[in-house]
């Protein structure tokens, strides 16, 4: 297993960590993602540790907090083996205090995780969302007392926009606060707004990136192709629920091609498109998700190898798409403002 740096951290991280969202299902959104029980997790934790995946993102949103549960029932008596990132900023109650990065909150939600979790520190602490009611300076000082008191020892921010984060980071280093490190986004071959804006940001302010969805909701699995019968599984279930409508001649051409790549090097299509990104700019880390043991083996088989240049160049072609204004603007003056990747 390869481990890459995290961010301007003296953090290292395995290039894949295994996503815990499948644990529980103790509603109807997350039980379209699938219902592992302790068991099963306890399985599938040991895969991931065999496999060198020693690291773990939840957040207390996944199953209102059954997901956290869980989770610190797999990694009972191996707790010093693993890193665990969780989240905390969406509602968890119906109080107006039950949610957002205010002092209040995040102090509640910290303390309810780690019980949840059976530990004593969380090392990766995620703000879940950007909370535009409470100061950044508030969120901030939080979580830097939650890191001097011992109880997180990183922080990372998660779907905020650029300027979010460029706030946020200024306010850390006006005030001397706990910095972030890491950011946690959506990017795929199917989703490459990441690359405009947050991409160049992360390699200026050296925040790693760690890939949320790095298979589009699914739907780079190789299940879903030109010409098919629908299949049974997570998108035909409505796992896609809450997920970016996808263009179905956009996502065959991107398909046509990784399985063009599959049959080529020998690999199963999701394993190239995680491939893929492990070669981006900025990515430290990619959250895989599985149901089961055998689709989890087969994200495990995305790292070892690489794609040649070809093969890269043929997939950047195919799922490139024409950024918004600023962007697009700015691509024709690259002299004096360089992307990180080819348009």
């Amino acid at each position: 297993m390869e481990f890459r740096q995290l961010g301007r951290s003296g953090l290292h991280v395995p290039v894949l960590s295994f996503g815990t969202g499948t644990f529980g299902g103790s509603n109807e959104f997350f039980k379209r993602w699938g219902q592992t029980d302790v068991d099963e997790a306890t399985r599938l934790v040991s895969v991931c540790l065999e496999a060198g995946v020693n690291f773990f993102d939840t957040a207390d949103i996944y199953s209102e907090g059954q997901s956290e549960i869980i989770l610190g029932k797999a990694l009972a008596g191996r707790r010093d083996q693993a890193l665990i990132a969780s989240k905390a900023t969406f509602p968890m109650g119906p109080g107006p205090n039950d949610r957002g990065s205010s002092r209040r909150h995040l102090t509640l939600a910290c303390e309810a995780s780690l019980k949840r979790l059976g530990t004593d520190c969380i090392d990766l602490y995620f703000m879940h969302g950007f909370d535009a009611r409470t100061p950044v300076e508030e969120t901030l000082r939080t979580l830097d007392d939650l890191i001097t008191a011992g109880k997180i020892r990183y922080i990372g921010c998660s779907n905020f926009s650029g300027w979010h984060v460029m706030k946020s980071l200024a306010v850390s280093e006006k005030y001397g606060l706990g910095r972030y490190v890491a950011y946690q986004g959506n990017y795929s071959l199917l989703a490459r707004d990441y690359e405009w804006e947050l991409m160049p940001l992360a390699l200026d302010q050296g925040l790693g990136l760690m890939v949320w969805s790095p298979l589009g909701w699914g739907r780079l699995t190789g299940k879903i192709k030109r010409g098919a019968p629908p299949v049974e599984g997570r998108i035909q279930s409505g796992g896609a629920v809450g997920g970016p409508p996808v263009d179905d001649e956009q996502l065959f051409a991107i398909v046509d091609v990784l399985l063009e790549i599959a049959e080529e090097t020998g690999r199963l299509v999701p394993q190239v498109a995680l491939n893929w990104l492990l070669g981006r700019p900025s990515v430290a880390n990619l959250v895989i998700g599985a149901r089961n043991e055998e689709q989890l083996r087969q994200n495990l088989g995305a790292v070892g190898w690489e794609l040649s240049a070809d093969q890269r160049a043929r997939l950047d072609a195919v799922s490139r798409r024409t950024p918004p204004y600023p962007y697009w603007h700015q691509m024709d003056f690259d002299d004096i403002n360089p992307k990180p990747v080819a348009w």
